[in-house]
């Protein structure tokens, strides 16, 4: 059967593949449009495959809010361009509506939801066949709230929820944005483990004990120093950042209002991205060749 230029269009309007891929599909096929459509499908799995080991660590985060909660969802990709993508952007909306609406227990429960034709994990595969990179779907975090919740995207780099008793709508705004600007470690010192607090005391009077101060100075310097670094890492000592004067525990007595719990996901966060050293890998080419 001859291939006509219009049924490769056909084909790739409906599958977002390249021109060269749909005619190859439809050769392999014989012409027929649905077994293409197949063809593409299972050859794009091998490709996800393929790509599966390759480091993603950009993306964005997505945020979806139902009537009662929230999800944030991480989804990465290799690079800032795909990121910026629609039909990445179509996918990661697609991720975190579905995250809201499924409750999964995890990321694996997650991609297993149905979506398209199969399920979540199947679209995420098409995907990467499609944009040619690794695309993962890392983590998500649901908020449940006992109060009301505040939300807050940086861009698309960063994502906040909070829940928050008290207060009104611009509170919980602001307490979102300042959790992202400041990505504290928890909201009190209560939530501080003892061994970290431990570990960060012994570290301080090591230091202190090293300028020669007596003993019982040492002591006071050692309290004194602790709990500064328990207001730098928690969020109610932290300085409001719109109003430095002010810690955000003291913000809250104000208004009357209490932190529940809050989500805070950064892309990459943790991820070691791959730096190529392109000067040294064309040096080493040249040794080998010579």
């Amino acid at each position: 059967m001859a291939i006509t230029a219009s049924l490769v269009k056909e084909l790739r309007e409906r599958t977002g593949a390249g021109m060269m891929e749909c005619k190859k599909a439809l050769v392999e096929v014989d012409g027929d449009i649905e077994a293409a459509q197949d063809y593409l499908r299972k050859h794009g799995q091998a490709k996800a495959d393929k790509k599966a080991g390759r480091i993603a660590a950009d993306g964005r985060i997505e945020l979806a809010e139902g009537d009662s909660e929230a999800v944030l969802v991480e989804v990465n990709s290799e690079t800032d361009f795909v990121a910026k993508d629609e039909n990445f952007l179509e996918f990661t909306r697609l991720v975190a509506a579905t995250a809201l609406a499924s409750h999964p227990a995890d990321v694996d429960e997650l991609m297993a939801q149905p979506a398209g034709d199969d399920n979540l994990e199947s679209v995420r595969k098409d995907l990467v066949a499609k944009v040619g990179e690794n695309i993962t779907v890392r983590r998500f975090h649901v908020v449940r709230p006992e109060g009301e919740l505040g939300a807050y995207l940086h861009g698309s780099r960063i994502g906040v929820v909070v829940d928050v008793s008290g207060g009104d709508d611009e509170l919980r705004r602001d307490l979102a944005m300042h959790i992202a600007a400041t990505n504290p470690r928890c909201i009190s010192a209560d939530d501080l483990p003892a061994d970290h607090l431990e570990r960060e005391r012994t570290i301080l009077a090591e230091q202190a004990a090293q300028e020669g101060k007596p003993e019982e100075i040492v002591a006071k310097m050692v309290e004194g120093r602790l709990r500064k670094f328990i207001n730098e890492v928690t969020l109610l000592g932290q300085p409001f950042v719109k109003d430095p004067d002010l810690s955000v525990g003291k913000l809250l007595d104000q208004k009357g209002a209490t932190v529940n719990a809050y989500a805070r996901l950064e892309v990459g966060e943790g991820i070691e991205k791959k730096v190529e050293d392109f000067a040294a890998e064309v040096q080493a080419q040249v040794q080998a060749q010579g």
